[in-house]
């Protein structure tokens, strides 16, 4: 059931769970296909273990869990039309969408139709910011893990030449302005602000413009794919820029893009679950479902089930005006430590930390 070959064919399919026994659907809105894929894997195995962990556990409020997963691709009108399905599916709370450009619309039909939406990864403000009574995230945002990103390129690269680029997407570009925001409330001129278009392979023109501007370090908005090819031709071209990003970048797929040259990389991401016992004890059991190598992004979708497994205790009943009061007014305890949301659905107390990549693995900055 946790096989890749399932997790790729997810669209919209129960995540192996006897129906006849499983009477409270919850939906995973996620990439299975496209650029991202890797990442939307990482969320089924979080989502599909929680999900079974639970129902082993005796279910909730006497019921079983199903899991229908949609694979939205990370594109907005595939994620409305996996959201109008999950309407159709009767799903009383979706666990997503992964990326802020499918999580924005499709927030849209869950807040018309009454559908809770707690997403784990999806970390554009305008989210939350519209004051939807329905939508939380166990997440940071990106005006916070932005600023992480941009206080410390002032500090290091004070006086240096530093590079913003973005790849248009509301996750990317949204990050992107946080981080050259920063730099100028920090008093430092961003040198050189551009785009690149999600798909792209040759980036030799962007990199000979980096070189022309004698560019020290570069913050990239945007997913791994675009970067690791990104950073792998500025090594091939001598550009010896330091690259920063956010948490698009918390994956493998990364350093088997980039090889050797990705060597050195920082990004933005959440503390690592793993610095939580209750994250600890899952790791054997990721390994067990065919994921050897669990990151937040597994844990995360595991806290986001978790989340609304208990607020459905909390609520008494299956009902979705009564599950927000219950995750608006409660205190959650999951795998990556203890979620409170406030008024607008944002966790109280995210974490940002940088991580730097190294032969292979990226742990936190030293």
């Amino acid at each position: 059931m946790f096989s890749r070959i399932a997790v790729a064919s997810g669209l919209a399919l129960m995540a192996g769970l006897s129906p006849a026994h499983a009477d409270i659907a919850i939906g995973l809105g996620t990439a299975t296909t496209g650029a991202v894929a890797a990442l939307g894997q990482q969320t089924v195995y979080g989502a599909q273990l929680a999900i079974k962990d639970i129902n082993a556990k005796g279910g909730v409020l006497g019921q079983q869990l199903v899991l229908k997963v949609g694979d939205d691709a990370c594109d907005p009108r595939q994620a409305v039309a996996v959201a109008n399905r999950f309407v159709t599916d009767k799903v009383v709370a979706v666990d997503g969408h992964l990326c802020s450009g499918s999580a924005i619309p499709a927030s849209e039909v869950y807040h018309e139709e009454g559908v809770i939406m707690v997403t784990p990864t999806a970390t554009n403000p305008t989210l939350t910011d519209r004051g939807y009574d329905n939508v939380f995230r166990v997440c940071g945002r990106d005006d916070q893990q932005g600023v992480v990103s941009g206080r410390f390129l002032a500090d290091k690269f004070k006086g240096k030449n530093i590079a913003v680029i973005d790849d248009k997407q509301s996750y990317g570009k949204g990050l992107a302005d946080v981080v050259a925001k920063t730099l100028e409330e920090a008093g430092v001129k961003v040198a050189y602000r551009t785009s690149v278009n999600a798909g792209e392979k040759d980036f030799s023109a962007l990199i000979s413009n980096l070189k022309d501007k004698a560019v020290d370090a570069v913050f990239y908005g945007g997913y791994h794919p675009e970067l690791g090819l990104i950073v792998r031709q500025s090594r091939e071209m001598g550009l010896k820029a330091q690259y920063v990003a956010g948490d698009g970048l918390n994956n493998p797929e990364y350093w088997s893009i980039t090889g050797p040259a990705g060597e050195g990389t920082l990004f933005t991401d959440s503390a690592a679950a793993l610095s939580n016992p209750a994250a600890r004890a899952l790791v054997d059991k990721f390994k067990e479902a065919g994921l050897p190598d669990p990151g937040n992004f597994a844990f995360y979708s595991y806290a986001a089930v978790q989340v609304i497994a208990e607020g459905l205790k909390k609520a008494g009943a299956a009902d979705g005006k009564k599950l927000s009061t219950a995750l608006h007014g409660g205190t959650f305890d999951t795998v990556v430590g203890e979620i409170q949301f406030d008024k607008k659905g944002d966790v109280t107390k995210p974490q940002y930390v940088l991580y730097e990549w190294k032969d292979g693995k990226y742990g936190t900055m030293q």
